[in-house]
């Protein structure tokens, strides 16, 4: 019997084991990952896309999440409500997503009704008619969702981040204004359904309990019954250009809280450094017990949350602190923020805290992979940046192997408060002492 007064042992993570997947190539070319578990009930099918751009150098930052929308909103055979309603009959999930890289269908469904929804996705991804009905309530339903989120001081601070750490010319700068929504046609978004959602730009991710049978059919729907015309071409990579570090300040009246938003272009996964300076990324903010959590909510008691986070995307990376704070002490946050990002760079960690900051990431690494799905998830994070599941042993190694003096070195190497991109949105209590320069 379990004895309760008892803690359980401690032990150290070791070594985490990753699935491989068993990888396949479809009669037309396409991708396919495969992790079998027979002991989930479910099985998960991803159709993966790329995202294409019909304007390289203007990309209207709503069509690819509109076309996303859009994709199981009718085909040549069936309305909206009829798709629905078949997937609804037979217990299924059908879940479009989309983000800056990549726009994915995921179907989660059990294998016998595969028979009936398989054919029903490959009507999506081949006769997709993307009503313009659909489309005239999709534009008139997010046009009023943006116009209440532009008087949100968080959101208008995150648009401008963006804007301004990326440059307004490309995908991940670029933020929609009222006036890309009435710019979106049908036409547009058919344009853009037949340059991305075809089998040369997908990868095929299935994940759970999946039967011979299933790939099979997989394979006749997906690998034989799916052509294209011709191959698609891939649009040049994007140009981020970064503004000087400053302060981006949009004052806002009768404002009580200002919306606080920092940080500046740096490394993707693909770098050597990514593991460590996730590390100190962790330690400055990256969890509850994260030094700008302890010193601004806990000590200070100037916002009930504060957090920073390292993001990894297919052209480059970004490092973002974010809060809200009262309007009187949003100078008073901003200095506090400076003076931690300093101490990492002058003065060596404690031992204990490094440790803490170990086992809380590495326990984390554990507790991600609760099922097959989560290994699917893994591999596909590093596939679509071009890595292998090896990534993951490098990443828990380098994690291990942190030390205080590494904290600071990498700490200098990244973080540097001067070059940060600041943006408040609300109001300053005075200007001068924050010492930068302002940008529009």
């Amino acid at each position: 019997m379990l004895d309760r007064t008892k803690a359980p042992e401690f032990r150290e993570i070791g070594h985490i084991s990753l699935k491989e997947p068993v990888k396949k190539q479809f009669a037309n070319g396409l991708p396919v990952y495969v992790f079998h578990s027979p002991e989930q009930e479910l099985v998960r099918i991803e159709w993966i896309f790329e995202n294409k751009y019909l304007d390289a150098q203007n990309e209207n930052p709503l069509l690819n999440s509109a076309l996303s929308v859009l994709l199981k909103e009718g085909t040549m055979s069936m309305s909206s409500a009829e798709i629905a309603d078949k997937v609804d009959f037979y217990g299924a999930f059908l879940v479009p997503e989309y983000s800056f890289d990549v726009t994915s269908l995921s179907l989660y469904t059990l294998n016998r009704h595969s028979q009936v929804l398989l054919p029903l996705v490959k009507d999506i991804l081949t006769e997709a008619s993307i009503p313009q009905e659909e489309l005239d309530t999709y534009l008139r339903n997010n046009k009023q969702k943006f116009q209440v989120s532009i008087q949100k001081n968080d959101y208008l601070a995150r648009r401008k981040f963006y804007n301004l750490v990326f440059g307004e010319s490309n995908r991940y700068g670029r933020t929609p204004k009222l006036d890309d929504y009435d710019a979106i046609n049908r036409d547009q978004l058919v344009a853009l359904y037949q340059k991305e959602i075809v089998p040369s730009n997908c990868t095929l991710i299935v994940s759970g309990n999946v039967s011979d049978n299933l790939m099979k059919e997989l394979e006749q729907i997906f690998g034989f019954e799916w052509l294209e015309d011709a191959a698609v071409t891939t649009a040049n990579n994007p140009v981020f250009i970064q503004d000087a570090g400053g302060i981006a300040y949009e004052e806002k009246e009768n404002a009580l809280q200002s919306a606080i938003r920092l940080g500046n272009q740096t490394i993707s996964r693909t770098h050597p450094d990514y593991p460590a300076l996730q590390f100190v990324n962790t330690l400055l903010g990256g969890f509850f017990g994260s030094r700008l959590m302890r010193n601004i909510r806990e000590e200070k008691g100037y916002t009930y949350s504060i957090g920073s986070a390292v993001a990894t995307l297919k052209h480059t990376g970004f490092l973002t602190i974010a809060t809200e704070v009262g309007v009187d002490v949003t100078n008073a946050t901003l200095t506090e923020i400076e003076k931690e990002i300093n101490l990492l760079r002058t003065t060596l960690a404690q031992d204990e805290e490094v440790e803490l900051v170990k086992t809380y990431m590495e326990g984390s690494m554990l507790g991600s992979l609760e099922s097959i799905f989560s290994h699917a998830d893994k591999f596909k994070n590093v596939l679509l940046n071009d890595m292998s599941l090896t990534y993951y042993s490098y990443y828990m190694e380098q994690i291990k192997n942190m030390t205080p003096e590494k904290v600071r070195d990498i700490a200098n190497k990244y973080l540097d408060f001067n070059q940060m991109i600041k943006v408040v949105v609300g109001k300053f209590n005075q200007l001068e002492p924050i010492h930068q320069a302002v940008v529009n």
